[in-house]
This record gives structure tokens, C-alpha cells and sequence, in this order.
């Protein structure tokens, strides 16, 4: 934001309203992203940001099993297998269990919880994005998204400054995205290319061009190494490889489509 301020004033003064307007849009350019690449990250900030995201991201799961009123056996064997699937040491494990029990506990509060971690990583975007991200995955490990856990997962995506529209598009894309990989498959081709589709978030119409951008886009996003660079824990680094691979399984199927056309 205060790229854009700063930018459209001084467009203003020198060149009126045409300037602050190419002074807006160079400034939200700049607090999309150049901004780090001009104050980067230091080491104290990664670790703090790490340590973050990963108490942030257990308490909400914490949150999100107790959200219809009990957490299941079947829950608990679901959060344990995650964490062995994470690879998390033994002491890593006990940190994670005791965030997700405070997020479990009846006085845990989204807003306060979703403040600190804005409060610590909110010049880096796409932390909120791969937080929100993270959390819609691991709630649809068990194939179903729960009305309970979908409401918990629309406010934490407010307070973290989702639109609604936003929301939406991330859980069909994410949603789609749980079809690739893991084995074998019962979907219908059909059924499997238009959740292709929905898994780079463009419709089955889009040029190949706009396809592209997409793929790029989210291939980015889910970078390991800029991952790590911008604070996410090296513990949650698969979680986002493991998408990538989706991600990269669906464009290929979308590309082997058109091709036979």
C-alpha cells in the first residue's frame, strides 16, 4: 500500500492525473514484489516469520478438527499421519501437537491468532496465500470438506484479507487438484480434464496463452526455494512440492488434450 501512495503522489505532482495513475500502478508493482527484491529478507525475519507460519498453521488445524464440537479418532490419526508424512522430528511433533491443542481449546481466537502472523509476515503476499492454501488442503485430506470446517476456513481467509470470490476459487482449485496423484484413479477422462482445468483456475475455453500464465503462476507460488526464502518452514516445504506435482500433472494433461484436438 504504500508503495502506491508514495508513487501515485509523486505522478500527480509530475505529471497530473495521468501520472498518478501510471504512479499507482507502478506502486502496487512494487508492493507486489520489488519491494523485496530492494529491503530482502534477513535471517532473523525468516526465522521469525518460520516459527510463525508453523505455530499458525497447527493452532488453526487444532481450530478447524474442533470446529463441530469434537475431534474424532479418526482426526487425531489424520493430523499424526501428516506429521509423519512431513517428516518432522520428534520434538517437531510435540511443538505441532501442542499448537494444534491450542487452537482446539474453546477460548482460541481465529482473529487474534490470524493478527500475529500478519502482523510478522505481511509484506510477503504469497505467505497468506500458502497459509490459506495449506489449510484447505489438509482439510480436504479426508475427501471432504465439512460445512463446519469450510465456515472456520472462510474466516480465517477474511481476516487474512480474502474476497470472497478469492475463497471461492482457491477451494475449486485446490479441491481439483487432490484428483492428481496419489495412484490410480476411478475419474472419468472427461471428469479428470475439466478438473484440470479448475486445478490453474482458467476455464476449458481459455487460449492456450492464458493457460500458460496460469501454470507459470502457480508453479511460482509453490517454488520450494522461494518458499523457503520468504519464511515458510522447511517442514512445510513437501507440502508445496507436492502440489507443484499436481499442478504439473494437470497442465500436462490440459497440453496431451489439445494436442489430440
Amino acid at each position: 500500500m504504500i508503495g502506491k501512495i508514495i508513487a501515485g503522489v509523486s505522478g500527480w505532482l509530475v505529471a497530473g492525473p495521468l501520472g498518478a495513475l501510471l504512479g499507482v500502478f507502478l506502486g502496487h508493482q512494487f508492493d507486489r514484489g520489488f519491494g523485496n527484491l530492494l529491503f530482502p529478507m534477513s535471517e532473523e525475519e525468516r526465522h521469525k516469520i518460520s516459527e510463525i507460519f508453523f505455530s499458525t498453521l497447527f493452532s488453526l488445524l487444532g481450530h478447524l478438527a474442533k470446529s463441530d464440537g469434537q475431534i474424532s479418532q479418526a482426526e487425531i490419526a489424520l493430523t499424526e499421519n501428516m506429521m509423519t508424512n512431513l517428516g518432522l522430528s520428534a520434538e517437531r511433533k510435540q511443538e505441532a501437537k501442542n499448537f494444534f491443542k491450542t487452537g482446539a481449546a474453546k477460548d482460541f481466537s481465529i482473529q487474534l491468532c490470524v493478527k500475529s502472523f500478519v502482523q510478522v509476515s505481511g509484506r510477503h503476499a504469497n505467505l497468506k496465500n500458502q497459509l490459506l492454501s495449506y489449510l484447505i488442503s489438509l482439510a480436504l485430506a479426508d475427501g471432504e470438506l465439512h460445512s463446519e470446517e469450510e465456515s472456520v476456513l472462510r474466516n480465517v481467509a477474511i481476516d487474512l484479507g480474502f474476497s470472497k470470490s478469492n475463497f471461492d476459487d482457491l477451494i475449486r482449485m485446490i479441491g481439483a487438484q487432490a484428483h492428481f496423484g496419489g495412484g490410480g484413479s476411478t475419474i472419468r477422462d472427461e471428469d479428470k480434464l475439466a478438473d484440470a482445468y479448475k486445478s490453474l483456475g482458467v476455464a476449458s475455453s481459455s487460449p492456450e496463452s492464458v493457460i500458460k500464465k496460469a501454470y507459470r503462476k502457480l508453479v511460482s507460488q509453490n517454488h520450494p526455494d522461494k518458499l523457503i526464502g520468504q519464511g515458510v518452514p522447511d517442514d512445510m516445504i513437501k507440502l508445496a512440492t507436492e502440489r507443484t506435482q499436481k499442478i504439473q500433472m494437470a497442465y500436462d494433461l490440459i497440453r496431451e488434450s489439445r494436442k489430440v484436438k
